[in-house]
């Protein structure tokens, strides 16, 4: 009787899921203009006066033809380069619906918005996201013979981290923004003002393009300058749905397959979608802007330091249900970093690929390295708040540099086979398919075109395992309900693993379920992970003592406790790292001993000891000007306890070159004007530590040895100034002149010189302007002399005015010291005694205006908290 029962209840049961998955999906609209018609232009109160919409036509010369007979007040402008998108202004409400009603009018899509940059940014970790080890581990490997397009508003390209790496540097505009610059650096900076300041593929040439077009740009034009991946931090407000912009980016990529896109998520992770399938459900569905609903394009969320999603970061799914974002980075003030930082990882992989087989990679198997390699983050496996997880370029680098990839096509229906042998004691085996597919229809119910499935099987035991899916039911509780391994019908990127696989062969498993003609391409990227990985530091690493530094490791399946030791190489005794109770995190903040060597740090756990590679450890020098006199330079530092000497660099045509080398810490040079950027490293038997900040020589040859000559007031009872020196080296005196009768005369000496700064009194100056100049000589009879001060002396309870007389409509100045009260009350009268004006004014020197005054003799009274009024007289001409 209950076999009875449950036979009936199963068809209801599976007309109940059909009826769920019929939910998930957008409603389709019965009327077919509807459908060529934007969201965001169908919503109520959405028409205010005439309108600007863009248009896609099927042929542009019929519907001019037609829009000249139907809408001849329309203006139609045609996109620069061509194309079949045109924008059309002036259109009303009745216009629209007649528009929509052309037959060669494909869809009808909002204008351009105005973009906004997301945010940026916080310090630059290259750790979070192990560029730092392939720095280390391949430092060949830098962007070099690549090139990055950053499309916002202009960066700084005076910035000396751009040196010499600027495409079309003469087009770039000279107002920039900070936001870009910032973008431009975490990819692709060259380190130059400091080894902090070197990006991710910091050898890659930069070149700008516009964000005021949304629209993709030509990507003809890119590949010919060389440009393979371009940056896009910014976004318009949320938008869900699958648009011109969307429909372009997929078109452009699908047809140029080694251009790669990467947009920032977003920043309104806390927001609410107003329109799609997702609206009105909180943190969800938060894409800032259309153009991210592409298929073919990778977009970035954000992470912290640990791992954890960030709160702002926009979140998934797109539109239609799939994935988004696909990726995660560092991005602690907002996601434009997040971007900036993968972008710069492309071109690393990019680059690995090329120098090993002399040609670009297509973008489907780079975004499937990244995928395939990226760290688990969020929830387990994929997710909608940070895709399939975080970045990991040392994994994506090294799937490309060990062959674990596979490209291919297929056709509908055919099956393609790749097996690989998993060895005794991998962790996990995970694999990932990507393809480029055809742009969709603009407001596709569903993006996907051509469907690919990936299934991974154990020839041994004859086990399917199926890719993670994600539950598209726009619900909250469906939208967080955590990944299920099923066949996946929405997205173009499919990610299968297997935890803790026995030993043996595999096969991944590649099948055309649907692909409308021909053949489809695609890249799939694999990967065995250890079960503990150290990350960072690693082989070739410099840390700086007395600078706290990230330290990192993989251990996806920890002990309850270890401890974190590190130890001197050659010395046998290992000292504690951390807290000898617990179990550390990764990542953990340790400070390196001030001493300069190379260390090694383990993990002592309960089932084994986990060794890092050995690191240096070093350092940092700071760099100071001692002197500029006439050609001659002087630079010099503090000894580093332990060098065997010191390597001095200066900014080449595009990056911080050696200059020479030395056992002192003070080196003279002759320079050249163009020549202002230094920096030192100490070397350590020819391994050089980490090199300094680098300094700027900006100092102007005749100031020689002074950094700054400042009075302490300038309108005073007191003149005292105060003198800073870059060196006393070789410095005989220094006297403080003061201009008496037509000529300087001593005020005050000081030899020897022992201090870099000391402080000059005048004990007679004058009533009125003084003018102070210091006059500076050294061991060869050398003399310098800064450049002039003014002070005004004026006893206290007393005012001065200049100039007097005054020409009527010019101001007259009035100095005066009032001890510590702010602010001062003015009274002007005439001769007769007659009250003219009246005025607060706060400091010790103001102007007091003159227009309106008649020829003749002005009173002037001054008073300042409870002190007696000052009084003075001066003449209008």
């Amino acid at each position: 009787m209950k076999m009875i029962r449950h036979s009936l209840l199963l068809p209801f049961l599976l007309l109940g899921a059909a009826l769920l998955r019929a939910q998930s999906l957008p409603a389709p609209d019965p009327s077919p203009n509807a459908r060529k018609l934007a969201p965001a232009l169908a919503l109520p109160g959405s028409a205010k006066g005439p309108r600007t919409v863009r248009v896609q036509v099927a042929q542009t010369d019929l519907f001019g033809k037609w829009l000249a007979r139907h809408l001849p007040a329309v203006k139609i402008t045609a996109r620069p380069g061509g194309g079949d998108i045109v924008v059309a202004t002036g259109l009303d409400e009745a216009g629209l619906q007649k528009l929509l009603g052309c037959p060669w009018v494909r869809y009808v899509d909002v204008p351009n918005r105005v973009a906004r940059e997301e945010l940026a940014q916080d310090r630059l970790d290259l750790t979070a996201n192990k560029i730092t080890p392939v720095h280390a581990l391949y430092p060949a490997l830098s962007g070099a013979g690549l090139a990055l397009s950053v499309k916002e508003q202009a960066f700084d390209k005076r910035d000396i981290d751009f040196r010499g790496r600027m495409l079309n540097a003469a087009a770039i505009p000279n107002e920039y923004s900070a936001h870009a610059t910032m973008m431009a650096s975490m990819a692709a900076g060259g380190g130059n003002s400091a080894p902090s300041g070197r990006g991710v593929a910091w050898q890659a040439r930069l070149a700008h393009a516009s964000f005021t077009e949304l629209l993709p740009d030509d990507a003809a034009a890119l590949l010919a300058a060389g440009i393979s991946v371009q940056n896009h931090s910014y976004g318009v407000g949320i938008e869900n749905y699958y648009g011109i912009e969307a429909h372009e980016y997929d078109q452009s990529t699908f047809r140029n397959p080694v251009l790669l896109h990467v947009f920032s998520s977003g920043n309104a992770g806390r927001d609410t979608s107003k329109t799609g399938p997702y609206a009105g459900i909180p943190g969800y569905a938060t894409l800032t802007g259309q153009f991210k609903m592409a298929k073919n394009t990778l977009s970035v969320g954000a992470v912290d330091r640990t791992g954890g999603a960030v709160g702002i970061s926009s979140r998934g799914p797109a539109y239609d249900g799939r994935v988004k974002p696909e990726l995660a980075a560092l991005g602690e003030a907002g996601t434009s970093d997040a971007a900036a930082l993968v972008s710069g990882i492309s071109l690393l992989v990019q680059q690995a690929y090329r120098d090993q087989r002399g040609t670009l990679p297509p973008a489907a198997l780079v975004k499937a390295a990244l995928l395939n390699s990226a760290d688990d983050a969020g929830r387990p496996e994929v997710d909608f708040e940070t895709g399939f997880g975080n970045a990991d370029a040392l994994g994506a680098v090294r799937t490309v540099l060990e062959g674990r990839f596979f490209v291919d096509s297929l056709a509908q229906g055919a099956e393609r086979v790749y097996t690989v042998r998993v060895p005794a004691g991998g962790y996990r085996l995970k694999g990932t398919l990507v393809w480029h597919d055809p742009e969709a229809a603009p407001n596709a119910a569903r993006a996907l075109v051509n469907d690919l499935d990936l299934q991974l099987r154990s020839p041994a035991t004859g086990t399917r395992w199926r890719p993670w899916t994600l539950s598209p039911f726009p619900h909250p509780d469906s939208l967080a309900r955590p990944a299920r391994r099923g066949e996946d019908h929405l997205n173009n990127a499919e990610q299968v693993t297997l935890t803790m696989p026995a030993p043996g062969v595999y096969e991944f498993r590649v099948r055309g379920f649907r692909v409308a003609a021909g053949r489809q391409a695609y890249s799939l990227a694999y990967e065995i992970e250890p079960p503990f990985a150290w990350v960072y530091p690693v082989r070739g690493t410099v840390l700086t003592t007395g600078t706290p530094s990230p330290v990192r490791w993989e251990w996806p399946r920890p002990d309850s406790s270890a401890r974190l030791e590190y130890r001197v190489i050659g010395s046998e005794e290992w000292l504690p790292a951390g807290e000898e109770d617990g179990l550390p995190q990764s990542p953990f903040g340790w400070t390196p001993p001030d001493t300069a060597a190379r260390m090694q740090l383990r993990l002592v756990s309960e089932t084994g000891t986990f060794a890092s590679d050995t690191f240096a450890v070093a350092p940092a020098l700071t760099l100071r000007e001692g002197y500029r006199c006439g050609e001659e330079l002087m630079l010099y530092w503090s000894p580093a306890p332990g060098a065997s000497g010191y390597q001095l660099y200066r900014l080449g045509d595009q990056y911080m070159e050696p200059l020479l080398t030395t056992t002192d810490t003070l080196v003279t040079l002759n320079p050249g004007r163009d020549s202002v950027y230094y920096a030192v490293a100490p070397l350590f038997g020819g391994t050089a530590g980490p090199r300094g900040n680098t300094a700027v020589s900006t100092r102007a040859a005749s100031a020689c040895y002074v950094v700054s000559l400042l009075p302490r007031q300038l309108v005073t009872d007191t003149v005292l100034l105060d003198l800073e020196v870059g060196t006393t080296y070789q410095l005989r005196s220094v006297q403080l002149e003061r201009w008496t009768n037509g000529r300087f005369e001593t005020v005050q000496s000081v030899s020897p010189v022992n201090a870099l700064t000391m402080t000059f009194a005048d004990p007679m100056p004058a009533r009125g302007v003084n003018r102070y100049r210091v006059r500076i000589e050294n061991v060869r009879n050398e003399i310098y002399y800064s450049g002039e001060e003014s002070v005004f002396y004026v006893r206290q309870d007393q005012i001065m005015v200049f100039p007097n007389p005054v020409r009527g409509g010019q101001p007259v100045n009035v100095a005066g010291e009032w001890g510590a009260a702010p602010d001062t009350y003015y009274r002007l009268y005439d001769h007769l005694g007659k009250l003219l004006f009246e005025r607060w004014e706060t400091g010790t020197l103001h102007q007091i205006p003159t227009h309106g005054l008649r020829k003749g003799i002005y009173l002037l009274e001054a008073r300042t908290g409870s002190a007696p009024p000052a009084f003075s007289r001066f003449v209008v001409l």
